[in-house]
């Protein structure tokens, strides 16, 4: 095809004077656009399109905007595609200038101490890592120019849909959120609000991480394999606990026996608040489930007057990884455990730590429970333990058409 010469005397003018700024720089017609093309020695060539028709009209706004472009690269260390978008308005200018860093210790003052706070060690693990990139990220070479690169580049290390990706994203788009309301950044710096283009889902072949609930007989074949020694006998009665009281692993840290002032009933409680999606989990009142084995005995484990005389003495949960690491590091060294996880596996299902309070929701809606007070005792919303416990709906629609059959 032959070249395509632009011999009018705009162009060739216009072609001058960018030619002009410096050595290297050219314009030239792609699409009816104008194109912006900069050839250096020590760099590949680079090109951008600017928003103006290749037409004499354009010809003087053209050359503004070329010389605006060029002086932030030669001059500010912009690169050319971040140099058209910071003259296009499109991206704020001087972006190193703004304190990111000096921004991300005083958005840790504000999750540690105001609103709804957080525990150092979540700001650590949760903020600590994809802040760290940003700030990189924007203090680097190659800048993101918009909320939304920031954010992709932050989390494309991770799968689509995973719940690091999800974490990573949000935590970051809180620190935007702030620097724009409370340090004054410009108003390109607002992260968007819908985050499932950056997050994405999991594909359908993705391999599952949730677990799957035990039954109570295998909880109890399980905590018969313990030795009956004073480690053993500890673990065991952690073992209890979670499973009777339906309990996040952690949630052993904060448990306390109280008394109703009315009734002088004594009951278990939770001190434990879990922050997830913007909202907290309070403290609340436990109910206790007792197992039943295949033999239809309930078992008596007498765990609220043990844990009042004082005779229940939990295992060390310290842990680098917290709680439930604590604990399956314990199950993973029990012949009972390896043996019971691979009969699970054997059948497509997967065990954790968490199988303990899966258990206590199936428990709870074959005893006929309804899925509102199964998600108060859990201490989740409604909406989470429906989505987390298929079964709860499940069975709670076969007992209504049950029912509805009978008086028929």
């Amino acid at each position: 095809m032959p070249e395509v010469v632009h011999s009018d005397a705009w162009a060739i003018s216009l072609r001058q004077q960018v030619r002009g700024l410096a050595r290297g720089w050219t314009v030239e017609e792609a699409r009816g656009r104008v194109r912006l093309k900069v050839r250096c020695d020590s760099t590949p060539s680079q090109s951008v399109t600017l928003p103006f028709a290749w037409s004499a009209n354009d010809a003087g706004d053209v050359y503004v905007r070329v010389r605006h472009i060029y002086k932030l690269v030669a001059s500010e260390g912009y690169s050319l595609k971040q140099a058209a978008e910071v003259a296009a308005g499109k991206a704020p200018k001087l972006i190193e200038q703004l304190d990111w860093s000096g921004a991300v210790e005083r958005f840790k003052d504000q999750k540690l101490h105001h609103g709804t706070v957080i525990k150092p060690a979540t700001w650590d693990s949760k903020y600590v890592p994809v802040l760290g990139d940003a700030v990189a990220l924007l203090t680097g070479k190659d800048q993101p120019t918009s909320p939304a690169e920031l954010i992709d580049r932050c989390i494309r290390s991770w799968a689509s849909g995973s719940r690091t990706r999800q974490e990573r994203a949000r935590n970051l788009c809180q620190f935007l959120r702030y620097c724009v309301a409370r340090q004054q950044f410009p108003e390109i710096w607002q992260p968007p609000i819908d985050l499932k283009d950056h997050i994405g889902r999991k594909p359908p072949d993705a391999t599952s991480h949730k677990s799957d609930p035990l039954s109570d007989q295998q909880i109890l074949d399980l905590l018969t394999s313990f030795p009956d020694d004073g480690p053993g006998r500890r673990w065991s009665d952690a073992i209890r606990l979670l499973a009777e009281l339906g309990l996040r692993p952690i949630e052993l840290l904060h448990l306390s026996v109280k008394t109703d002032r009315k009734t002088g009933e004594a009951f278990w409680w939770c001190s434990y608040e879990k922050r997830a999606g913007g909202g907290v989990t309070r403290p609340r009142r436990l109910e206790p489930l007792p197992l039943k084995g295949d033999d239809g005995e309930v078992q008596q484990w007498d765990l609220m007057q043990r844990w009042k005389a004082g005779e229940i003495n939990l295992p060390p949960l310290s842990s680098t990884n917290g709680v439930a690491e604590a604990i399956k590091t314990y199950l993973g060294r029990r012949a009972g455990w390896i043996q019971l996880r691979g009969a699970v596996e054997a059948n497509g299902e997967r065990v954790s730590v968490y199988s303990f309070r899966h258990s206590f929701s199936v428990r709870g809606h074959q005893l006929g429970i309804d899925s509102g007070a199964m998600a108060l005792a859990m201490g989740h919303s409604l909406e989470t333990h429906c989505r987390s416990y298929p079964w709860a709906t499940e069975s709670g629609a076969a007992s209504a058409f049950k029912k509805a059959r009978s008086r028929a």
